[in-house]
């Protein structure tokens, strides 16, 4: 009999970077396990819900010996948990069983051939491969993700389009309402390429990447993409279909800017949003010289007015805005100052970082 032993925290870490994508109720079965695979001292672990896979590899040392299994990911993840992070577990692998044991404790568990785990089929022709710091990709991610849409009927909308181009990463965002844009330098030079993300890809990528040192790599093809990062690798299909163009949704030459603190906009805009009604959540902004009010009210008949000082001395504009999408773009943003651009009230207005060109966001107005 074949046992892998190795201290609780470390195959509890490398179980739960997997485990993210693995659906509890799943019309094939054996898509509730993990792929087990023991090779010497080395541990592998494979989950997949048919569009991506994820795999993980870690030196765990000790004995020889070779066993692969799958069993259910999610009850083995709670058992460790159960169980002192300092303590020894071992994992014995028979014909339908697998074995965990630790300390006093004992746990048999169901598991099923892994010869008959669907891996996701690998593209045979990737692009050539490039890199960004970890942090980098969870910074640009994390400007944008919170502008996809959720279950669009355009279902190109439900994700990211990542494009790549000479030294520049850009990561784009929509869902029709408004549009998130950000980019950063590459250390090389790499041909074109634009693929479009699955949403679930890109939160579970938000989830694994870290802000240690690092690189991820990154290979695209027609249909799939490849990630490569911390003895992690992560295979996704792409969505189909054509993004729209976003270059012409961003606004180039509204006349009316004002230049203002991230934070003191943020606050107000959470302060009013309180008195927005459940259904309805717009707020007024009436930007004058040197006065920016933001104002909501509700079904209630209750009102909540702000003011904020700001040095402005364009058109006086009264416009309206759904106050999650602003919240939700400048609670993402890390910078002291935010730029706004506007032209009229029925126009959308842009935001940017002043003097960087790495961030835009567009917002579409509400009429109130």
């Amino acid at each position: 009999m074949i046992v892998l032993k190795a201290n609780q925290d470390k195959v509890l870490s490398a179980l739960q970077s997997v485990a993210g994508i693995v659906e509890r109720r799943h019309t094939l079965p054996i898509l509730a396990n993990v792929l087990i695979r023991k090779t010497g001292g080395q541990l592998q672990l494979t989950t997949s819900d048919l569009e991506i896979q994820i795999r993980t590899t870690s030196e765990l040392g000790g004995d020889e010996g070779n066993f692969t299994t799958t069993v259910g990911a999610r009850k083995l993840i709670d058992i460790l948990r159960t169980m002192p992070a300092d303590q020894t577990v071992s994992l014995e692998s028979s014909a339908s069983k697998l074995v965990l044991k630790g300390g006093k404790s004992r746990f048999t568990l169901q598991s099923l051939p892994a010869e008959d785990f669907p891996l996701v089929q690998e593209a045979a022709n990737f692009g050539p491969v490039f890199s960004v710091p970890q942090k980098t990709l969870k910074d640009l991610l994390s400007q944008v993700s919170f502008a996809m849409a959720v279950h669009d009927i355009r279902y190109y909308l439900n994700g990211i389009l990542f494009v790549a181009e000479g030294k520049q990463l850009s990561l784009v965002a929509t869902d029709g309402h408004r549009l998130a844009f950000a980019s950063a330098t590459l250390d090389v030079e790499v041909p074109r390429q634009e693929v479009i993300l699955p949403r679930k890809t890109v939160l579970e990528m938000q989830r694994l990447l870290s802000d240690a040192e690092g690189a991820i790599e990154m290979q695209f093809a027609n249909n799939q993409a490849k990630f490569s990062f911390g003895g992690m690798e992560f295979v996704t299909k792409l969505v189909e279909g054509k993004f729209p163009d976003y270059n012409r949704v961003i606004p180039k030459n509204h006349k009316n800017s004002v230049t203002l603190g991230r934070a003191p906009l943020l606050a107000s805009l959470q302060r009013t949003a309180i008195l927005t009604s459940e259904k309805f959540k717009g707020v007024r902004l009436n930007l004058e010289p040197g006065t920016l009010r933001i104002a909501s009210s509700n079904a209630e008949q209750e009102e909540a007015q702000d003011e904020l000082d700001i040095d402005y001395g364009g058109d006086a504009i009264e416009i309206g805005f759904n106050v999650t999408y602003l919240i939700d773009a400048l609670a993402n943003m890390g910078q002291e100052m935010v730029k706004l651009d506007l032209a009229d009230s029925n126009s959308s207005a842009l935001f940017t970082i002043p003097d960087n060109a790495s961030f835009k966001y567009v917002v579409m107005p509400m009429r109130i």
